[in-house]
């Protein structure tokens, strides 16, 4: 999935009969902003876990195997390109096109509410399985921000997108491993399924979500 952005909108009630609502600072997904630090035209991979023990953003990898930092970044602004502090991070998920993504509860939201700024980011291990081809979207409780959202590509030893490591996923890797090139089943995202990506599947059969 592309990592999309999902933002609650808040209605305060007047407190008096007859009174008209008074108008929330709540998120505007047309003027809220997502990136990241990579330079244009670089994509990066990471490996998600349905239990959290993947990598960090910070540790994802580019097309050439590096280490780099996929960061995400939000700023939360209203319609009037105000600030949102102190929404919620439970309202703030990352999702994915092309894939098979699938979240535990939880799993990808942001790592904490939004700060005076209206700044909020992900870095820790995301709690999903499944795989993505497509960009990360940033959304806010419903609504995706703008734009294409970031070439971050999703790999798990839960190929299946089950949530949970187990014999499906070990089948599907054979099946890949002996066949031609499938990206879901190259874990260590070096380009090939090779010896090192079993030792990645072997290290997270069991796994599930917490």
């Amino acid at each position: 999935m592309n990592c999309r952005t999902h933002v609650t909108a808040a209605i305060l009630m007047g407190g008096l009969a007859g009174a008209s609502p008074a108008r929330a600072n709540s998120p505007d997904p047309n003027w809220s902003v997502a990136w990241w630090g990579l330079p244009a035209g670089q994509s990066a991979t990471l490996l998600i876990v349905p239990d959290g023990s993947g990598q960090a953003l910070t540790e994802a990898r580019s097309a050439a195997g590096q280490a780099v930092d996929a960061t995400i970044h939000l700023l939360l602004l209203d319609e009037f390109e105000r600030p949102v502090a102190g929404f919620a991070a439970s309202d703030m998920w990352l999702e994915s096109g092309f894939s098979t993504l699938s979240a535990c509860p939880g799993g990808t939201i942001a790592d904490q509410g939004t700060d005076a700024e209206g700044r909020t980011h992900w870095s820790r291990p995301l709690r999903a399985g499944g795989h993505s081809t497509g960009n990360c979207i940033v959304v806010v409780n419903g609504s995706a921000l703008g734009g294409p959202g970031v070439p971050l590509h999703f790999r798990s030893p839960d190929i299946s997108g089950d949530r949970t490591i187990d014999l499906t996923d070990i089948g599907l890797f054979a099946s890949d491993y002996f066949g031609g090139y499938q990206p879901r089943s190259d874990l260590a995202a070096d380009g090939v399924v090779d010896l090192s990506d079993i030792g990645v599947l072997a290290s997270g059969v069991g796994a599930d979500c917490p």
